[in-house]
């Protein structure tokens, strides 16, 4: 099965978990006081718009990225991508309990390390997919390199470990874990899968060897 309808239907997805989120952005109310200091006091709603619109518009690129490199699916790789759009589909959710709830001096921990949790679960969701593409490349397009896309593992899942440091900080200073959410996001906007075509050193060095073996046995034979 090629990807188009895995990836048409995935974006449909993206894009209405990225739309729900501004739902949580309200109009202030007329005579509740100065509009200004209304407005300002959202602040963290505004704050868990940015980090989440963040993170799923930067997965949804990198969403892109990976199927990029994939010429076809199967039926447990259609399932990795459902989890994956499961977790995508709640992110709203965390981010409206964020919301209402950071400024919470007893419960804001709680609320950063849910939203903490979510991404996370959407990390390993994500490298779950990728690792079972690696692990299965004839589903990859011809021109990726088994051995870039086994090193690009390491690159691609590192935020795995950030989102857990996120969620401990919850706990010390739940605006900090909000920061690290957020760098996480930023990391990720930098290409961490091999682009197709592209050979990895040993490779490239074994396919410089195989020409100079072979210029030489051509030489050898005019002499």
């Amino acid at each position: 099965m090629s990807t188009n309808r895995l990836e048409a239907f995935s974006d449909g997805v993206f894009a209405i978990a990225a739309t729900l989120l501004v739902l949580e952005l309200h109009v202030p109310p007329v005579g509740g006081g100065p509009l200004f200091a209304l407005l300002a006091a959202q602040w963290p709603a505004y704050a868990g718009y940015v980090v989440s619109f963040l993170t799923i518009g930067i997965i949804w690129v990198n969403h892109h990225a990976m199927f990029a490199l994939v010429r076809r699916v199967d039926r447990p790789l259609l399932f990795l991508n459902l989890v994956l759009l499961l977790v995508i589909g709640i992110i709203p959710f965390p981010t409206a309990v964020v919301g209402q709830w950071i400024t919470d001096a007893q419960d804001a921990p709680a609320a950063a390390a849910l939203l903490g949790v979510v991404f996370l679960c959407m990390g390993l969701a994500f490298g779950g997919i990728w690792l079972y593409a690696v692990g299965h490349h004839e589903l990859a397009l011809e021109g990726v390199d088994p051995n870039l896309a086994r090193s690009a593992i390491p690159r691609f899942t590192i935020g795995n470990l950030a989102y857990l440091v996120g969620i401990g900080l919850a706990f010390v200073s739940p605006l900090l874990s909000l920061l690290v959410y957020g760098l996480i996001a930023i990391y990720y906007i930098f290409p961490t899968l091999p682009a197709a075509g592209q050979t990895s050193e040993i490779n490239r060095i074994s396919a410089d060897t195989a020409d100079t073996i072979s210029s030489r046995a051509r030489e050898d034979q005019a002499h």
